[in-house]
C-alpha cells in the first residue's frame, strides 16, 4: 500500500457521496472542486465573458454547493450534477443581471442559454414572495402545489419534474400551464396576480 492514500480512494467515489462525506471532512470537497472546475467555467464564460466575473460566479458557486450540502436529497433519474449546475446557473444569471444593471447595457450571452435566463428572470421574483405563495399552494390540489413549487420555488426545469414524477416534459408542461392558472384563480383580489 507504499504511495496509496485516502485521497485516492475517495477519487473513486461517486459525487453525492463526496457532498456527503466533506460535510465532516471539509478536504474531500476539493475532490469535488477538481472535478467540476473547468465544466462550471465552461458553462459560465457562455453567460459572462469578464475573466474575473467568471473566476467568482464559479468560487461562489461551490461555496453555495457546500453551505447547501445538506438540503442535497438524491433525486431518482436525479444526479448530483444537475442540482450543482442549476446552483452554478442561478448565480451566473444573478451576477449577469448585475453586470448588465451595474453597466446600463445588454451583455452578450450564449443563445443556447438565452432561454434559461429568461425562465429565471420570470421565476426569480417568486420565491421571495414565499408567504404569498404558500398560502396559496395550500388551498390548490397536491398535483397542481408540487409542480408550482418544483418549478418556480426550487427552479426545476420541465424535464427535471418529468424525471422526477416519472412522466414526460409535455405532461408535466401542461401541468404547470393548468397549475398556474388554478393558482391566479385561488388568489384572492389579484393576489396571485402580483406573484406569479
Amino acid at each position: 500500500m507504499l504511495g496509496f492514500t485516502a485521497t485516492d480512494e475517495a477519487e473513486e467515489w461517486e459525487d453525492e457521496r463526496l457532498l456527503a462525506e466533506s460535510q465532516s471532512s471539509p478536504w474531500l470537497f476539493a475532490i469535488l472542486v477538481r472535478r467540476y472546475q473547468d465544466p462550471f467555467t465552461r458553462k459560465v464564460r457562455a453567460i459572462i465573458y469578464d475573466p474575473l466575473d467568471v473566476e467568482e460566479v464559479v468560487q461562489d458557486a461551490f461555496t453555495k454547493i457546500y453551505v447547501n450540502a445538506d438540503k442535497y436529497e438524491p433525486q431518482s433519474g436525479a444526479k448530483f450534477s444537475s442540482w450543482a449546475y442549476r446552483i452554478l446557473l442561478n448565480t451566473a444569471f444573478t451576477r449577469y443581471q448585475k453586470v448588465v444593471k451595474d453597466r446600463q447595457r445588454f451583455v452578450a450571452m450564449d443563445p443556447e442559454l438565452e432561454q434559461q435566463y429568461g425562465e429565471w428572470k420570470e421565476h426569480s421574483g417568486f420565491a421571495e414572495k414565499r408567504d404569498g405563495v404558500d398560502r396559496i399552494l395550500a388551498r390548490l390540489p397536491e398535483h397542481f402545489a408540487v409542480v408550482l413549487r418544483l418549478h418556480y420555488i426550487e427552479r426545476w426545469s420541465h424535464q427535471d419534474i418529468a424525471d422526477y414524477t416519472g412522466e414526460n416534459a409535455g405532461t408535466i408542461k401542461a401541468r404547470i400551464h393548468r397549475a398556474k392558472a388554478a393558482f391566479k384563480k385561488e388568489g384572492k383580489d389579484g393576489e396571485a396576480e402580483a406573484l406569479l
